[in-house]
């Protein structure tokens, strides 16, 4: 008889991003492999008309879908597309335009709504263009931002995953002349804060090792070529050593270069392309971005709408696949930590039969 207890599918949303960029092309040939369907519900916020425009040139790849107007009728057995809009739109692969936007941001909005109202358990987002989809609604500088401030401003922190990698930014989209400013012991702090619980929680890791990479050149060279690290980031290192594993500050280059990255367990870069060149570099092209520390699982591919290829049937999902299954499995390391939170002796109770399986084992040598 098989005691194993049925772990309860979630429900993952799809936000079909730019309807112009690869987002729909992406969605189309991830959940083409109805594999899928036995680790989740999936629901796009967008339209069937969209979906059928972009399936016609992705002839290789089918998609079976209910169509649904609310999550009465939602079909735990297949895909859904819960129509978000019944109006006719126009549809221009590789154009960046006001209708692209727009319908973006609605397809975004259906979906926060349904994470607040719990119909779905978590949120796979498609590329946005961060130009046109600004409006009175939505003056942020992506999701990241505009998630922040739907839930609440609750402070969080835009995570890059990657197997065994996981890179953190102190700073997102700002301009390299911005970014001095935006360096603040307390920023930092906050941060790793974020990064630790992130680590323990989202990806059950008791103790995380954490690096922490400098501002400047060759880590300022001693106050040589900047002061921050001796000002700002080191006092940051060292306040924040009392409650976490954390060390630098890390002179970028050779910290990646000698792969010291491999003996950490989550990375704190300063600014963007200072986390993210090594992140795509090392990625491989399945690189995901999370963002941590909301109350939410929000997950999406490491790259834009890529309007260069959209509408040709050249877009790799291979990043926006792996975002699929790293919304699955934070959603269940979630739910294990607050498990074994809610009861200790669970833990203490599979550490004791971990051992008592290992003695077996060294018995039967």
């Amino acid at each position: 008889m098989d005691m194993t207890p049925e772990i309860k599918k979630p429900i993952i949303g799809f936000t079909c991003g730019d309807l112009n960029g690869i987002g729909i092309e992406l969605i189309i040939k991830s959940l083409s492999d109805s594999r899928l369907l036995d680790f989740m519900v999936p629901v796009i916020f967008a339209n069937n008309k969209c979906l059928n425009f972009y399936k016609k040139g992705l002839p290789e790849y089918t998609i079976n879908y209910a169509s649904i107007n609310d999550f009465s009728k939602l079909n735990p057995k297949q895909v859904n597309v819960l129509n978000c809009w019944e109006e006719e739109v126009a549809i221009t692969p590789g154009e960046s335009t006001e209708i692209g936007g727009k319908y973006a941001l609605i397809s975004l909005e259906a979906a926060v709504a349904a994470l607040k109202n719990n119909h779905i358990d978590g949120l796979v987002t498609a590329p946005i263009h961060k130009k046109n989809i600004q409006s009175p609604s939505f003056n942020f500088s992506g999701h990241t931002p505009y998630l922040q401030h739907a839930f609440g401003n609750t402070e969080n922190l835009m995570l890059l995953v990657a197997d065994n990698l996981r890179m953190a930014l102190v700073t997102e989209h700002v301009t390299i002349q911005e970014v001095g400013k935006y360096i603040t012991k307390e920023k930092i702090k906050q941060k790793l804060t974020i990064l630790n619980s992130s680590l323990k929680k989202d990806f059950g890791i008791d103790a995380p090792r954490i690096a922490v990479l400098a501002l400047n050149p060759h880590a300022g060279d001693e106050g040589l070529i900047g002061k921050e690290e001796i000002e700002i980031i080191k006092p940051a290192i060292k306040e924040s050593k009392q409650q976490m594993l954390v060390y630098g500050p890390y002179s970028a280059d050779a910290f990646f270069a000698r792969g010291q990255h491999e003996k950490f367990d989550g990375v704190l870069a300063m600014y963007h392309d200072q986390g993210l060149i090594p992140f795509k570099s090392l990625a491989f092209g399945e690189g995901v971005n999370f963002t941590a520390g909301l109350p939410i699982v929000r997950t999406s591919p490491d790259h834009g709408t890529a309007f260069d290829i959209a509408g040709k049937n050249k877009a790799d999902a291979g990043s926006f696949t792996a975002s699929i299954f790293e919304c699955i499995r934070i959603l269940h390391a979630r739910q294990g930590y607050r498990d074994m939170r809610l009861n200790p002796m669970k833990k203490i109770s599979a550490r004791m039969f971990a051992g008592a399986k290992d003695e077996t084992l060294e018995g039967m040598d």
